[in-house]
């Protein structure tokens, strides 16, 4: 499949489930029902359809947007699409969660307890910064950082409940899967979408310049999170309800070796000069 086929699928994959919904729920006024649920269909399988994805195009060079001891969650360098959709364009997203402490089992899903303020996370407040020089398209803030979904109960909610919830309003905004997030103009038709993050931290606003490296927010939880982490994704449009993902690719180090590329899942990975961390004082010789 050619990536230009790939950006049009990405145009038209996601209004085209939506209005296979509309279509469905209104067939009692016209009576065409049936062609609602083709729409769903053809929709769904699109959206996760592994061959959708942009693939000719070379990795788009950036600057990690975190600094420390991470670890990655949905990594691309796994699957494609990493998060099993291209909706939304995150074919390409990575998930980071920062864990300074080696020593520490980040674990996956936990029984107890349900639910955790997300001060207790070590990625909570961490500085997020511009992948490269870019523009600020979009600056949205506002949501509330909620508890934790990393528990079995927790992830119930998120998925049966607040999943849906949240899924039914991002036809009207991104902001209730991103929560609160930022889209930066990278050039060239690039665009980096940095999600969850924490409410009241955003340093920027739309039109301003930044650098790369440069401080734009914290990290947080809002939105759609398990747990406080970024969500990091590049694309070649700034509406993720129609832009196509883009493969991306950044240094850092693992297992004691220099790296360009995107670490892979659940691999512990350093960027750039470690940002101070109270945490991990302690660990450090």
């Amino acid at each position: 499949m050619s990536d230009r086929f790939a950006r049009h699928l990405a145009r038209v994959r996601t209004p085209l489930l939506l209005a296979g919904l509309a279509v469905a729920f209104s067939a009692r006024f016209h009576g065409f029902g049936w062609v609602g649920t083709v729409m769903i269909v053809v929709g769904l399988v699109l959206i996760v359809l592994p061959a959708g994805a942009v693939r000719r195009r070379p990795p788009v060079e950036v600057d990690a947007p975190v600094r420390g001891r991470w670890v990655a969650v949905n990594s691309p360098a796994d699957k494609v699409p990493s998060h099993g959709t291209h909706e939304f364009g995150q074919a390409y997203a990575i998930d980071l969660v920062h864990q300074p402490d080696p020593a520490a089992d980040r674990g996956t899903v936990r029984r107890w307890p349900p639910a955790r303020r997300p001060e207790t996370f070590p990625s909570f407040g961490r500085p997020i910064l511009s992948p490269a020089d870019a523009v600020v398209v979009r600056a949205v803030d506002g949501q509330r950082d909620h508890w934790s979904r990393d528990s079995w109960p927790g992830l119930v909610y998120l998925f049966v409940v607040e999943g849906i919830v949240r899924g039914v309003g991002a036809a009207v905004s991104p902001r209730f899967l991103l929560g609160n997030h930022l889209i930066l103009d990278l050039g060239d038709g690039v665009y980096a979408a940095l999600a969850h993050l924490r409410r009241g931290s955003l340093r920027v606003r739309p039109g301003q310049r930044v650098r790369a490296g440069e401080q734009v927010a914290e990290c947080g939880n809002s939105g759609n999170s398990s747990e406080p982490h970024l969500h990091f994704q590049l694309m070649d449009g700034p509406r993720p309800m129609v832009a196509a993902g883009l493969p991306f690719a950044f240094a850092f180090q693992a297992d004691g070796t220099e790296h360009y590329g995107v670490p892979k899942g659940a691999q512990p990975f350093t960027t750039g000069p470690l940002a101070p961390d109270p945490a991990a004082a302690g660990t450090r010789s």
